[in-house]
């Protein structure tokens, strides 16, 4: 066992809630007993950096945090455990970032939209089943067959925007 987080996984402006961790971990852990898989250590671990980054991490920054944790992490167990964690829903790959968050919405499969802000990096999902179905209806009305719904949208957050009008 870890002594967890390791202090440089802290994020710089998000101060690590380790009540809402605890449950988030467990309740992975849960999840997945539920379904018969196993989330080891090395999936458990990519899975708590995701949850205490201030940002979205890519695959080689949460190989960089791994190395302060686990003996000798090598790129190919960073990706393993991400497919996994995507497979069973409890992390979301942003695209246009190259890079990976935790889930914030685990125990039932959706459709996520992710808002990310330009200026700071903070990124906040949003399940809202009517953008999900709208986008449906519009690839359905064309022939086209979704095979994996991503939405995100650019801009500025309301703490960046609140900044810039002081």
């Amino acid at each position: 066992m870890h002594n967890w987080p390791p202090r440089e996984v802290r994020g710089k402006e998000k101060p690590v809630n380790y009540n809402a961790l605890s449950h988030v971990l467990e309740r992975a852990e849960a999840l997945c007993h539920a379904r018969g898989v196993q989330l080891t250590e090395q999936r458990k671990t990519v899975l708590q950096l995701l949850c205490v980054s201030d940002k979205p991490l890519s695959a080689y920054e949460l190989l960089e945090h791994m190395r302060g944790v686990v003996k000798n992490p090598a790129p190919s167990t960073v990706y393993r455990a991400l497919d996994f964690l995507l497979e069973q829903g409890l992390a979301h790959k942003l695209e246009s970032l190259h890079a990976y968050v935790g889930c914030a919405h685990p125990d039932h499969p959706h459709d996520s939209q992710f808002l990310i802000c330009d200026d700071c990096g903070e990124v906040a999902e949003v399940e809202d089943p009517s953008v999900a179905k709208s986008l449906k209806a519009a690839g359905k009305a064309i022939g086209f067959r979704t095979k994996r719904p991503v939405v995100e949208l650019l801009g500025t957050c309301a703490q960046c925007v609140a900044k810039r009008d002081e």
